[in-house]
């Protein structure tokens, strides 16, 4: 019988991006075990996930033996490595079975943002890069989005709070202004002249995000309630799946949507479609600025290298909100 690990630690947006791999291999081989290793607090986005025979938390400051004894007590027959970090090269000396892993293009990467030469060839996005770890599988891309499952209580405490806060029954639209770094924040004066837009639209609004983005956006203004910290990673994909829309820039929320079936339309400044992470297989529009200084880091920096951080200064709330309509329309 097969046992497939499936290894991916972190983050957000990269755990749910293999989803699509994992319903692959269930679809292919449905009868094998299918077992995904993450982070204890990446778990919820995959707990819920039917296609999945178990997921193995790693847990916080646990020792990288231990979990490989763990994953030793499974008999694994196949590895999928797709973090490609210390943590997963260590269990792939420690826990037997045939492993495999993926391309993350760093060569390329860094020539696009050093020299703006492009060395990516065709573009292959992350999710279908993730495929390359299961070769010896034979599965394909179907050409479907990532997918996050969400549990009842996740939607029935959602559904409370926002029925508190009389958005209950109306159109939604999601913000989330947050970013873990700057360069990849619109600026606020755009967030807050875009909502004023989406409520003259009929819009209700709600912000969303992480802990760290719960002051952020809280300065939205009044007449946005703030969930930003407020929900978990369960309850915040439960809200993205209320919403008709979600404005976001390149973070994980954008793939929570996507994950949920939710339109998004996405702000992507430093960051480029070679990288990998536009959103996948989904209603999206994606909004950005062609500019020579593009892309100026893998991940976002806490300033502009050249100071005038025009690749989101010179993305519109009124070029957001007709994009919000043209895919709702």
């Amino acid at each position: 019988m097969l046992r497939v690990l499936c290894v991916r630690f972190s983050s957000i947006g990269d755990v749910l991006l293999t989803t699509p791999l994992v319903r692959a291999l269930h679809r292919r081989h449905p009868d094998a075990e299918l077992y995904f290793v993450t982070k204890r607090a990446m778990a919820p986005l995959v707990l819920e996930n039917p296609k999945l025979d178990k997921v193995i938390e790693l847990e916080p400051n646990a020792r990288i033996t231990d979990l490989a004894g763990r994953l030793r007590a499974l008999r694994p027959t196949h590895g999928l490595d797709l973090h490609g970090s210390l943590r997963s090269a260590a269990l792939r000396l420690l826990v037997p079975c045939q492993w495999s892993g993926y391309s993350k293009r760093k060569l390329a990467r860094t020539a696009l943002i050093a020299a703006k030469i492009n060395m990516y060839g065709k573009h292959v996005p992350v999710p279908a890069r993730y495929f390359e770890a299961a070769r010896a599988l034979d599965v394909q891309p179907d050409g479907g989005p990532p997918e996050f499952f969400l549990a009842p209580a996740a939607r029935e405490r959602v559904a409370r709070w926002l029925g508190e806060r009389g958005l209950d029954g109306h159109p939604l639209a999601a913000l989330a202004p947050g970013a873990a770094h700057a360069t990849k924040r619109w600026p606020l004066r755009h967030w807050r002249a875009l909502a004023e837009q989406l409520r003259g639209m009929g819009y209700g609004l709600v912000a969303v995000g992480g802990a760290g983005d719960r002051q952020l956006a809280g300065e939205l203004g009044p007449g946005v309630p703030n969930a930003a910290g407020e929900f978990t990673l369960q309850e915040t994909g439960a809200c993205l799946a209320r919403a008709t829309v979600l404005v976001s820039g390149d973070t994980g929320v954008m793939h929570m949507a996507t994950g949920v079936g939710t339109r998004v339309v996405a702000l992507f400044g430093p960051t480029v479609e070679p990288f990998g992470f536009f959103p996948y297989a989904s209603r999206a529009e994606v909004l950005e600025r062609d500019l020579s200084c593009r892309p100026c880091s893998a991940m976002g920096t806490e300033r502009c290298p050249l100071g005038h951080h025009r690749c989101l200064e010179e993305i519109f709330p009124d070029q957001v909100a007709a994009a919000v309509q043209r895919l709702v329309a």
